[in-house]
């Protein structure tokens, strides 16, 4: 009997599909951070607590980076699988070179804040959405928050903006408040769409 909760084989993503899907959506991911940086807007997730902590202390952003994501690894192997964390080190991979890219061929000369944030909030929903489908994530947050929807019920988007609130709350004591208030509300965009669109009921495949 096939359960409306787990695909059965025939329904899983080919190795094509999964790859298409992981360069679309870091494609889709790369392009939020394009919006974020046209509108000096800042990051949630542990993107954005590196950011907070290497400001606050002086640290270098790569190894604040690198050191706060190692945990989420360790849960990503133990408790999802290779093949998660392979796509995850992937996407991760594919996702720094597409920031590394992007900037060559395309810049935003005149972006108000207010959109640079509602645009960042749907490209970077949309991304996770397909990262997800495709059994992979961007490290970090994520890796705990589809463990948790996977195995707990508890839907990603709300573990992801309750880290987030956390992270903008740490930022308001040391970045200018509209800025903050306008990248939490990019945020709450993208978690949202997470929220509504990944559910498991629905669609869930690696």
């Amino acid at each position: 009997m096939v359960s409306f909760l787990e695909p059965s084989t025939t329904d899983r993503h080919s190795l094509l599909e999964d790859a298409q899907g992981i360069v679309v959506g870091t494609l889709l991911m790369a392009l939020s951070v394009q919006f974020l940086q046209g509108g000096g807007l800042i990051t949630g997730q542990i993107a954005g607590l590196s950011l907070t902590i290497a400001y606050a202390g002086g640290f270098a952003f790569g190894l604040v980076f690198f050191l706060l994501n190692l945990p989420f690894y360790a849960v990503a192997l133990l408790r999802m699988g290779w093949a998660f964390t392979l796509k995850t080190f992937a996407a991760v991979g594919l996702m720094t070179a597409w920031t590394f890219f992007l900037p060559q061929v395309m810049q935003f000369a005149d972006l108000h804040v207010g959109a640079a944030a509602i645009l960042a909030g749907v490209t970077s929903g949309a991304g996770l959405i397909v990262l997800f489908r495709h059994g992979a994530t961007l490290g970090g947050v994520g890796i705990v928050a589809v463990w948790l929807q996977d195995t707990r019920g508890i839907k990603a988007g709300w573990v992801q903006l309750g880290f987030d609130l956390c992270v903008f709350g740490l930022a308001w004591s040391l970045f200018d408040g509209r800025m903050v208030v306008y990248s939490l509300i990019g945020a709450a965009v993208t978690n949202v769409m997470v929220a509504t669109n990944h559910r498991r009921d629905r669609y869930i495949a690696r």
